[in-house]
């Protein structure tokens, strides 16, 4: 008797003190997995007019700065751009690239822009993953067999019908041409397959509505928007101080709700004062 309730005590005893080592063992939190940002490819604007490469890595999320002697100006064209087109870069925010810029062949008017009117973030290039290397493959030995020849179908002789004239239209569609306002040497015809400027102006006042937020991509919308504008107007394209005059009145209450676009305003004031003195 005095042996087993020894025994007894002594698993009771190691019972309570497994049960108390389960109780005050603490918990170990996971560790928390980090998220890789998304890449975004960088777009070619080699070759394109500023007003043009501005809007294209604006509407990408890209930010960019001119480098080198030439300034940007909306009728300068991009020559070389750092990282190059197809490179793939982690978003990071804005990627700025780097623009080398050469003199177009109209003149410099305005005020050029050679930052992003966002800031921009660096550059960062994802890291290279390698591949696993690929088992060879196993050729597989295939016997052929006689093909035999099936027996064609008889074809069931169908009613001849009779063929139906189809009446070609007289005159032939034409695209309607948009006239210019005024010629200037070396500017770029007006591409018909965009919307006028007129259109292009309208859309964007009604875009334009109370409940508009001034964000980061509606202050690209905007600006993108506004420079194709003022430059297409100053190209001499088709009604262009008609939409200069729409723009204003946008610029206007970008001013009013947004407490921004007073240089935006002048640069479409001056346009318009332009447009209006060659179209006489």
């Amino acid at each position: 008797m005095a042996v087993i309730g020894l025994v007894w005590l002594f698993a009771t005893g190691t019972m309570t003190y497994a049960a108390g080592e389960k109780l005050t063992t603490p918990a170990t939190a996971p560790a928390p997995v980090a998220t890789p940002r998304p890449t975004l490819i960088v777009p070619d604007v080699s070759g394109q007019a500023f007003v043009f490469a501005k809007g294209i890595l604006e509407d990408g999320g890209f930010g960019w700065r001119v480098t080198g002697s030439v300034q940007g100006y909306a009728t300068n064209v991009v020559v070389s751009q750092e990282p190059a087109a197809g490179t793939r870069v982690k978003d990071t925010g804005a990627p700025t690239l780097k623009l080398t810029m050469r003199r177009g062949s109209y003149p410099q008017d305005g005020l050029p822009e050679n930052t992003s009117p966002y800031a921009g973030t660096s550059i960062v290039l994802p890291k290279s993953t390698r591949s696993p290397a690929r088992k060879p493959a196993v050729r597989k030995t295939v016997v052929s067999r006689p093909k035999t020849k099936a027996k064609p179908a008889a074809k069931r002789a169908r009613p001849a019908q009779p063929k139906r004239k189809v009446a070609k239209p007289k005159h032939k569609l034409t695209v309607t041409s948009r006239p210019r306002a005024f010629v200037v040497r070396g500017a770029p015809r007006e591409p018909l397959n965009e919307i006028p400027l007129t259109v292009r102006a309208r859309n964007l006042e009604i875009w334009l509505a109370p409940g508009r937020r001034a964000t980061t991509a509606n202050v690209r919308h905007w600006l993108y928007q506004h420079a194709w504008i003022v430059t297409g107007a100053r190209f001499g394209w088709w009604h262009g101080a008609q939409a200069l005059q729409t723009l204003i009145r946008v610029d206007n209450r970008v001013e009013a709700r947004w407490g921004m676009g007073l240089r935006s305003e002048a640069i479409a004031r001056a346009a318009l004062a332009q447009v209006e003195a060659k179209s006489r």
